[in-house]
């Protein structure tokens, strides 16, 4: 992907600007996954939780602004019209963004964790 012209030079360092935003934004539970041995759909998978509607819609605006910022322009917002849960496609990462109560009910990462190894950015240590 021509994606890395703005000083990212891959997936990992894409990664790091999207857990630092997040972060950065009071995002919850913020967890990684790798999917680079799994599917062709993106290198990375991240799952965070806002507080409220209207912050999963901050946290999805603010991340797709930033990486913008970065140069990139093919960032694609899905959900934001009720935001229980919005996906950020960045290409190599693909963000997903709930409401707890949504983000339970369909446990994600749950699905992915069987293969993957699921990285819980906010304790820096495997899950």
């Amino acid at each position: 992907m021509d994606t890395y012209k703005t000083g990212l030079e891959s997936p990992e360092q894409l990664k790091a600007v999207i857990e630092q935003s997040l972060d950065s934004d009071k995002a919850v539970d913020i967890k990684t996954i790798d999917l680079k041995d799994q599917t062709a759909i993106a290198d990375y998978m991240i799952v965070a939780s806002g507080s409220s509607s209207r912050q999963v819609a901050a946290l999805a605006e603010k991340l797709q602004a930033r990486l913008k910022a970065l140069g990139l322009s093919d960032i694609r917002i899905e959900g934001k019209d009720q935001c229980n849960w919005v996906i950020v496609d960045a290409g190599d990462i693909v963000v997903h963004l709930f409401r707890p109560e949504v983000r339970e009910f369909y446990n994600i990462e749950k699905m992915w964790q069987a293969h993957a190894q699921l990285q819980d950015v906010t304790a820096g240590a495997p899950a």
